[in-house]
C-alpha cells in the first residue's frame, strides 16, 4: 500500500522585514486603472465597447438601490445569497465607475455598500457558507481596495472597520478551505483568502493562500486541477460550466499574486494556461484527451469530458489571453478564439461568480509586463524534510536574479544565510540532524536590491527524535509524515483497521507499562472515508493485537455528511478478529457542521493495567469518557497515531498537541 505526503507548514512572522504590499493590488493596479480610464476617454477599441457594455449594466448604474444589508446570510438553505452578491456586484462595478469617469457619485454608492455590509453582516451560514464566503465576498473585498487607494472620501474609521469586518467574518469561513468539496470550492476560498490578506496587509494570511495554490490538500491546488500536461480540469467530466468557474477562479489569484510581484501564472511551466487551453479548447468544440481520475475526496469519479453546459463560454478569457500573449509574449490559440468569440465580455454570470467585462479590464498593448512590485519578497515557500535533508520550493519572484535561503533554530532567529546566488525556485539542504526543527526565511536580489524576508516556514527533519513511523499492511518506502515543531501532517492510503488485517499509516513512539497519548484532530481532512486516531499496538505486523480509539466517518443515507463518531476498537491477540468496544455519540459543532470535520476534535487514550480508556472533547479541557476495553498487551508496545484514507487515492491529515506521558 502506498503513502504520499503533502506538507501543511506553519507560519511564523519573520523578525527582520516584512512584506511591500502594492496598492490597489487586487485585481487591479493603478496602471490597470488608468490604461482603462485613458482608453475610455479616448474610445480606444476594444475598452470603450467594453466599457459600453459595463456601464449599461444596472450594476453600474449611479441610481442603483442597495438591497441589504442583513445580519446573516446563507447558502443551503439560501438565505439573502442574492441579496449580498447583488450588492457585491454593484460596490466593485461602482468603483470602477468612480476611477473611470471620476465622478464623486458613484464613489458614494461603493463606499454606502461596503460600509453597511460590513457594519451587519454578522455571519455567513448553510452547508454552502464556504462558497458563499468565497464569492460575492471576493467582489466586496476588491471594491474596497479600489476605493481605499484612490482618494474617493473614505473615512478611516469605516476602513478599519471593514478589515476587521473582513478578518472576522469572512475569513474565519474561508481560512480551512474547501478540501472536502470539487475544485471551485477551494480555489474561491483561495482567492477571497489572498484578497483579504492583501486589502488588510497581513502577510500570514497572504502567505497562506499562496501555499494552499501551490501546495494545498484539496483540489483547487493547482496541480490537482489541473492534471498533468494535457491541461485536463478536475471538474472536466463534470460539466463545462464548474469547469470554467474553477479554473477562472484561480486565474484571478494569479492576477492578485502578479501585481505583488509574484509570478503565479508562471508556475509549474504555466500549468495555468495548460488548463485553460484545455477548457477553451473544448468548449469551442474541439476533442480533447481525457483521463480516468478519481479525485482527492474520493467522491468524484469521472471516465470522459461532460458535454453539459458545452459551448457555453464564461466571461473568462480575456484576462488569461492578456496575461499569456500581451503581457508575456506566448501563444494560447484556443484561449485567443474564446476570447474572441464574446469580446466585448459581459457580466461575470452567473450571479457572482466572476467579475466579467475583461474586454475593459484587461485589454492591454502587446509587451506590457509591468512588473508592479520590484521588491517583493518571494511567496508560497514549501518545506519537505527527510532524516537527510530538507527541500524548499518556492514562487519565483517577478525581476529576481537570485535567490538567497536563511535558516535558523528557532522561530524568532538568528537567522544565518546559508545559500544565495540561488538561480531557480529551489534549494536542497543537506546539513540537517534528523529529528531537529528547522525555520527557513528567503530574499529575492534583482536590479533593485534585496527584498524583506518570506515568512518562515518550519520543518523537522524526519520525525521528532524517538518517533519512527512506518506503513502497516503496506510499503514503508512510499510512507511519509512531517512534523513542524506544532504538529504532524500526514499523508496516507489504507483501507483502516479491518477485520483480520489493518492497513494504515502508523506514527509511532514505544511505551512501556502504563501510559496515555493524547492529540487534537485538526480541520479538515482531504477526504470524508478518512479514519484517523489514537492506538496502542504490540507490533506492526498487520495481524497485532492492538487497542485504538479511531475518529471514524460512519455510513449515512449521503456520501457528503458521514456520521463522525469516535470508536474504540481492538484486537485481543495477534492473528485475532477486530471488535467494537465502545462507540460515542456523532459529534457535532464545534467539531463537526453538516457532516464535515470542520472544528477540532481531541482525542486521548490511555493504559492502566489491562485497562484502555478512551476519552474525547471538543475543546481540550472538558473530557466525555467514550469507553473501556480489558487486554492483554505487552508491557512494551508501541504508541501513536494511525491514519487511512478508506479510498483508492489518499487523504491529508493535520494533527498538533501531541502528548504521550509514561506513569
Amino acid at each position: 500500500m502506498k503513502h504520499f505526503v503533502i506538507i501543511i507548514l506553519t507560519l511564523f512572522p519573520c523578525l527582520i522585514h516584512a512584506q511591500i504590499f502594492n496598492h490597489p493590488g487586487l485585481l487591479q493596479s493603478r496602471e490597470d486603472l488608468d490604461r482603462m480610464k485613458t482608453a475610455v476617454a479616448e474610445k480606444q477599441e476594444p475598452i470603450y465597447s467594453g466599457y459600453q457594455v459595463f456601464m449599461q449594466n444596472p450594476a453600474s448604474q449611479a441610481k442603483y438601490k442597495m438591497q441589504g444589508p442583513m445580519a446573516m446570510v446563507g447558502r443551503n438553505p439560501t438565505v439573502g445569497q442574492a441579496t449580498y452578491d447583488n450588492d457585491a456586484n454593484a460596490a466593485y462595478q461602482h468603483a470602477i465607475m468612480w476611477v473611470i469617469t471620476g465622478e464623486k457619485k458613484y464613489a458614494d454608492v461603493a463606499i454606502k455598500i461596503i460600509n453597511a455590509w460590513s457594519a451587519t453582516l454578522k455571519s455567513i451560514t448553510g452547508r454552502d457558507a464556504v462558497l458563499m464566503a468565497g464569492l460575492g465576498p471576493f467582489k466586496m473585498v476588491n471594491a474596497a481596495e479600489i476605493i481605499r487607494y484612490t482618494n474617493a472620501g473614505w473615512s478611516g474609521e469605516a476602513i478599519q472597520q471593514t478589515e476587521n469586518h473582513f478578518k472576522e467574518v469572512i475569513y474565519p469561513v474561508l481560512k480551512d478551505f474547501a478540501p472536502f468539496a470539487n475544485g471551485n470550492w477551494d480555489a474561491a476560498a483561495i482567492k477571497t483568502v489572498m484578497a483579504i490578506g492583501i486589502f488588510c496587509n497581513d502577510q500570514a494570511i497572504y502567505e497562506r493562500a499562496l501555499r494552499y495554490y501551490v501546495n494545498g490538500c484539496g483540489n483547487g491546488r493547482i496541480t490537482n486541477y489541473i492534471i498533468g500536461e494535457t491541461g485536463q480540469i478536475q471538474e472536466s467530466g463534470r460539466d463545462q460550466g464548474h469547469a470554467q468557474l474553477g479554473i477562472a477562479l484561480l486565474g484571478d489569484c494569479c492576477e492578485m499574486a502578479w501585481h505583488q510581484g509574484l509570478d503565479l501564472y508562471g508556475y509549474d511551466n504555466n500549468r495555468l494556461l495548460k488548463g485553460f487551453e484545455y477548457i477553451a479548447k473544448y468548449n469551442l468544440g474541439n476533442d480533447v484527451p481525457f483521463a480516468h481520475v478519481l479525485d482527492r475526496t474520493g467522491k468524484y469519479e469521472q471516465f470522459k469530458p461532460a458535454t453539459k453546459a458545452r459551448g457555453d463560454l464564461r466571461a473568462v478569457y480575456e484576462q488569461i489571453y492578456n496575461h499569456y500573449v500581451n503581457r508575456m509574449g506566448l501563444t494560447a490559440p484556443f484561449t485567443k478564439q474564446a476570447a474572441e468569440k464574446i469580446r466585448p465580455e459581459g457580466p461575470g454570470k452567473p450571479s457572482a461568480d466572476h467579475p466579467g467585462y475583461g474586454t475593459l479590464l484587461y485589454t492591454r498593448p502587446a509587451g506590457s509586463a509591468t512588473v508592479h512590485n520590484p521588491r517583493a519578497a518571494p511567496g508560497g515557500i514549501i518545506a519537505s524534510g527527510s532524516n537527510q535533508q530538507i527541500t524548499l520550493s518556492w514562487i519565483a519572484t517577478l525581476g529576481a536574479e537570485t535567490y538567497s535561503v536563511k535558516r535558523a533554530t528557532k522561530s524568532d532567529g538568528p537567522y544565518t544565510t546559508i545559500a544565495k546566488g540561488i538561480f531557480n525556485c529551489g534549494y536542497i539542504d543537506k546539513q540537517v540532524s534528523p529529528g531537529v526543527v528547522y525555520y527557513y526565511t528567503l530574499t529575492a536580489t534583482s536590479a533593485k536590491g534585496e527584498s524583506p524576508n518570506t515568512l518562515a516556514v518550519s520543518v523537522a527533519a524526519g520525525v521528532p527524535l524517538n518517533w519512527q513511523q512506518q506503513a502497516i499492511g503496506g510499503n514503508s518506502a512510499m510512507n511519509k509524515a512531517n512534523f513542524d515543531g506544532n504538529g504532524f501532517s500526514i499523508e496516507a492510503l489504507g483501507s483502516g483497521l479491518g477485520n483480520t488485517q489493518d492497513s494504515c499509516l502508523f506514527v509511532f513512539q514505544s511505551l512501556n507499562g502504563d501510559g496515555a497519548i493524547t492529540a487534537r484532530i485538526n480541520p479538515e481532512p482531504s477526504s470524508q472515508f478518512s479514519s484517523m486516531g489514537l492506538m496502542m499496538r504490540e507490533a506492526i505486523a498487520p495481524d497485532a493485537a492492538y487497542a485504538s480509539l479511531m475518529l471514524y466517518p460512519g455510513k449515512t443515507n449521503s456520501v457528503e455528511a458521514p456520521a463522525w463518531h469516535l470508536r474504540l476498537m481492538s484486537r485481543a491477540k495477534e492473528g485475532g478478529v477486530t471488535t467494537v468496544g465502545a462507540t460515542g455519540q456523532p459529534l457535532v459543532e464545534p467539531a463537526v457542521s453538516h457532516g464535515r470535520l470542520t472544528g477540532y476534535c481531541w482525542v486521548c487514550l490511555q493504559r492502566k493495567g489491562s485497562t484502555f480508556t478512551a476519552f474525547g472533547s471538543y475543546d481540550g479541557n472538558n473530557w466525555t469518557p467514550i469507553g473501556s476495553i480489558n487486554l492483554l498487551l505487552d508491557k512494551e508496545i508501541l504508541v501513536g497515531i494511525p491514519v487511512a484514507s478508506g479510498m483508492r487515492s489518499s487523504t491529508t491529515v493535520q494533527i498538533d498537541n501531541v502528548s504521550v506521558t509514561n506513569n
